[in-house]
Parts: C-alpha cells; structure tokens; sequence
C-alpha cells in the first residue's frame, strides 16, 4: 500500500516538471464547476529548446471540477499549434527528425499531448506536428505549424 502511494506521488511530480517549461500565455474559462476550478482552455508558449528565434503557442483544454484540481481527469486530446520566428534562427545542436519538443500528460499515467518538430529542407521550413497519443490508440487529431526561416534585421 505504501509503495503504491509513493509511486503515484513520484508520478504525478514528473507529470508536473514534463509540462514545466512551458509558460501560461492567458485562460478563458468555458464551463462553471461548483466544486473545484472551471473547464478551461489554457494557452501556453514554449521556446524550442535546440532552435533559438522559433517560440510555438499552444491552446488546448483543461478540466476543471474535483477530478481536475487533484490531476485525475482525462483530458481531451484537442489542442491548436502555432508556431512563429520571434528573433533570428540559430540551432544549437544537431537535430533530429520527428524529434520532441514538447511534452505534457494528459492523463494520469497513458496519454500525452505531444509536438515535435521536422525540417523540410527544401523550402527551408521548420514544421511542428501536435498530437496525442496512448500507449495502446493515438488519436487522429492534430495541428501544424510551419515556420520559414527569414532573414532577421539586426538592430
């Protein structure tokens, strides 16, 4: 018994730091819970972690209610993905396709919000994909972002 508490302690602490950097943009609350917070759609922003000058803002669902506050709902796997040059683009490591940029459980333990990023070499675009996915069944839905690389004035 104990063992199982600790490790859902451990587990709901690395569900939290996997969602760690990205950072709250704005909410807007889209259902009334009596009991706990409301249903909300969350916008966050993250920084590609191995190109710098390329942030992505993602929009996606969050329970609310008493399942919600306690990180026991099942989220949606609806979310939207944009993705914008804010500064001039530079890797900072080699980079590999279909590669991870983004992480986020949204579930207690088999579900997560993915986005990870592909580069179409030919028209010198970065392309990032959301999507969810289970161990078992993903589902089909997702969002894409392309981003040109642009020549960057500097001032």
């Amino acid at each position: 018994m104990k063992r199982t508490i600790v490790a859902s302690a451990l587990l709901y602490c690395a569900m939290i730091v996997s969602a760690g950097y990205a950072e709250e943009v704005g909410s807007v609350d889209t259902k009334f819970k009596m009991l706990g917070p409301d249903h909300k759609i969350v916008i966050e922003a993250f920084d590609d972690p191995k190109v710098e000058g390329i942030t992505c803002y993602l929009s996606r669902s969050k329970k609310g209610g008493l399942k919600g506050m306690v990180g026991l709902a099942e989220e949606t796997s609806d979310a939207a993905l944009s993705c914008r040059q804010v500064g001039p683009i530079r890797t900072t490591s080699e980079l590999k396709e279909g590669e991870r940029v983004f992480s986020e459980s949204r579930s207690l333990v088999f579900k997560k919000l993915q986005v990870v990023r592909f580069f179409d070499k030919k028209r010198q675009t970065y392309v990032y994909l959301a999507y969810s996915d289970r161990v078992i069944e993903g589902s089909p839905q997702n969002a894409i972002s392309t981003v040109p690389i642009q020549p960057w004035a500097s001032q």
